[in-house]
This record gives structure tokens, sequence and C-alpha cells, in this order.
């Protein structure tokens, strides 16, 4: 099973361009990260720059909106994830409870959905879409 952990830094909605974690942060998050690799869980992760920095584009009406950031009503944000993969929600919950986070940091676990999770139907609709069928094969 996938599970992406989704890191939300309470006040990063209003940081600055190009604000960072400090040195002592990173240090204790790359020996995390660490432990997940060596532990053979870890597919992928990253920090993302704050909200200042992005842009969203929402869909009400006939076309496409762009908003640059920061965005006034944004109350949580996501500021990294990762990308792994376990035999359990709980074993995720683990994983998660590991993470050098301070106080003012969450992270929210959410499953991946996967090809099997689908209605026969959609599985079906979806097998002229070989990347699927090989990431369902490998996930299983």
């Amino acid at each position: 099973m996938r599970f992406m952990m989704l890191m939300i830094p309470k006040g990063y909605e209003t940081a600055e361009p190009g604000a960072m974690p400090s040195t002592e942060a990173v240090a204790a998050m790359m020996k995390y990260n660490e432990a997940l690799q060596k532990a053979g869980v870890l597919l992928a992760l990253d920090g993302l720059h704050p909200p200042s920095m992005g842009v969203r584009v929402s869909f009400e009406g006939d076309k496409p909106k762009v908003t640059d950031g920061p965005f006034a009503e944004a109350r949580e944000v996501i500021g990294g994830y990762w990308m792994i993969q376990v035999k359990s929600k709980e074993e995720a919950i683990e994983w998660a409870k590991r993470c050098p986070a301070s106080a003012n940091e969450v992270i929210e676990i959410r499953q991946v959905q996967e090809l099997a999770d689908f209605p026969a139907e959609v599985q079906q609709a979806l097998a002229g879409f070989p990347e699927m069928q090989s990431r369902s094969r490998r996930e299983a």
C-alpha cells in the first residue's frame, strides 16, 4: 500500500518567499529520511517552497483563473511530502510518529488510490493506459 505523508507546518501559509527551515531541523529530517530509505519504504520525498512563491489555478466559470500566492484564504498549506510503501495504515502511522516534527507541524497521512480500488468498469476503461497497469502490478 502506498501512503502519502503530508507535512503541514502552521504559519507556513504566510512565510516569505525563500523561507527555509533551520540547519538543525534539516539535519534531523535528513536522519529521518535516511531511516525511511534504509527500511526500504521510501518512494519519494520533497519539501515545497512557501505559498508566497506559488500560484493556484481555479476552474470557476468558463476558463481557468490563475492567482499568485500568498493566498489570503489559506489556513493550512503543505510544506512537503513523503511517498512511502508499507503493509498497512498502522505502519504508515508508526513512521509518521517517528518524524522529528516540531510542535507547530502536523502530518496528514493519506492512502494513494490504486487501480484495484476502483470498480471493474473503471479498471476496464483504464486498460488502454499501460502506465496505470504497470504501476498496479509493481504495487501488488
